[in-house]
């Protein structure tokens, strides 16, 4: 028996090397004994080594093709969500989709844009498109997602990015680059992989261009739900309609929100209903009482772990960054005190730069900010846009503006309903899941020092 490489692979890139399973694995080389090596004259030794060599980028070739969400580009803080979960888990709950009713919540538009354009409706490289070959899995996408959250009770805000900070030019540039050489990955891919292989590497090449965006805007206000295009960064400014009280949360999968000082956060809002993923509501301030940090100190910590506006030092991750700044309070600090040789600082490192970003970014000031008003849908126009202009279904579409005039009439009277509640009675017993911490942590405590129970 002989271990095959499943993928078939280029042979002007790569030599094919089979292995009997039965030879002993070593140091000296893989599959071979130490004294074939030792006794081989120079050219044997050259080709083994070579012929290692190759099987091992064969084989990593095979573990990329297998799985391409290692090489996803990550945006945000790197390693936040798993760093809160470790070291501040009461800042951290689950709620239901259902628990959000008669909320207003601003959402990340490119972020889910970005989404969509991935899933929906792909097949391999071919995507949803309309009679002239436009894509249309955005509008698709939101346009079900949206309906979905104002069947709930959810009142969205998609806000959009405007001009880009300079100094995330540099990482803007990085990922058109990855985008550049996943497209030149993907042609050769086409040639000797499989489909599911062709789908997995042509999401890498995924783009959110400026047509979509304005698509979705075009289909959100026909919809009458509100978009805001921010003056620089989405993430910055749903975080300053959260701190404002526009909105209670901001939802998104980038955890950028947070560092800019969002209230409230969540995460898995916008996921597809039959993944059945509990919401994760993060709250800032729970965050820094468990961390014991101040909001600067806070911002940091996210600069150490590595964000989009500059590089991060190599080798710190988000522990690290915590301990360090827990030890030493500042960036600065830390600085002055640091193993250089260990940890090498990044030539005219700009954290200063990108700690003002987190702290003063370039939001709308509250009194200018865009009025917040969901309207009625218009039924005419989407159909227009949707059914004569990018070919969706008609009967369905009607259907679904349908549930959209349902949905805004059922949120408005869940709203009135809230005027006429009777009045909280303050002398009630507190109910057991109601309980404080405090108290809870009391009763254990009181249980424990009782010994046995009594039989």
């Amino acid at each position: 028996m002989e271990d095959v490489i499943a993928h078939p692979l280029p042979t002007s890139s790569f030599t094919r090397v089979t292995l009997p399973r039965t030879r002993p694995r070593n140091r000296a080389g893989i599959g071979a004994e130490p004294s074939t090596i030792s006794e081989s004259p120079p050219l044997s030794r050259f080709l083994f080594r070579l012929n290692s060599a190759l099987l091992l980028r064969e084989l990593l070739f095979v573990w990329w093709i297998q799985f391409p969400c290692v090489c996803v580009l990550k945006m945000g803080i790197k390693g936040l969500t798993k760093l809160l979960a470790d070291n501040a888990p009461k800042a951290m709950k689950e709620q239901k989709f259902e628990s959000y009713f008669g909320r207003k919540i601003s959402i990340d538009a490119s972020m889910s844009i970005y989404q969509f354009l991935i899933v929906v409706g792909r097949s391999g490289t071919e995507m949803l498109t309309n009679e002239a070959g436009e894509v249309t899995s955005h509008l698709q996408g939101m346009f079900n997602r949206t309906i979905r959250l104002l069947e709930a009770g959810i009142k969205p805000v998609y806000v959009f990015d405007g001009q880009p900070p300079d100094l995330k030019k540099q990482e803007l540039a990085k990922r058109y680059s990855k985008r550049a050489g996943a497209t030149e990955d993907l042609e050769e891919i086409k040639e000797i992989g499989s489909k599911e292989d062709i789908e997995k590497f042509s999401k890498r090449t995924v783009k959110v261009t400026k047509q979509h965006n304005e698509d979705c805007k075009r289909l959100l206000r026909l919809m009458g739900v509100p978009v805001i295009e921010a003056p620089s960064e989405a993430e910055a400014e749903c975080a300053a309609l959260c701190k404002s009280g526009k909105v209670y949360a901001v939802a998104s999968e980038d955890m950028d929100s947070l560092t800019f000082g969002a209230p409230r956060f969540l995460r898995h809002l916008m996921d597809p209903s039959s993944r059945k993923v509990p919401v994760m509501e993060f709250e800032i301030a729970k965050i820094l009482e468990e961390l014991n940090l101040n909001m600067d100190q806070f911002i940091d910590v996210c600069i150490l772990s590595g964000c989009d506006y500059c590089e991060s030092i190599r080798g710190i991750g988000g522990q690290t960054a915590l301990k360090l700044i827990r030890q030493h309070g500042s960036i600065e600090n830390i600085l002055e005190n640091i193993n250089k040789e260990k940890y090498q600082i990044p030539d005219d490192w700009p954290y200063k730069e990108a700690r003002k970003l987190f702290k003063e970014p370039l939001v709308f000031v509250e009194n200018e900010e865009p009025e917040l008003k969901w309207n009625a849908p218009d039924e005419e126009g989407l159909i227009s846009f949707l059914v004569n202009e990018n070919g969706f279904n008609s009967d369905r579409v009607t259907k679904a503006i349908e549930k959209i005039k349902a949905a805004k009439n059922k949120s408005s009277q869940g709203r009135l309903e809230s005027f006429f509640k009777p009045a909280v009675n303050t002398s009630a017993p507190i109910k057991r899941k109601e309980m404080p911490e405090a108290v809870k942590e009391s009763a254990k405590k009181t249980k424990a020092a009782g010994g046995k129970k009594r039989r």
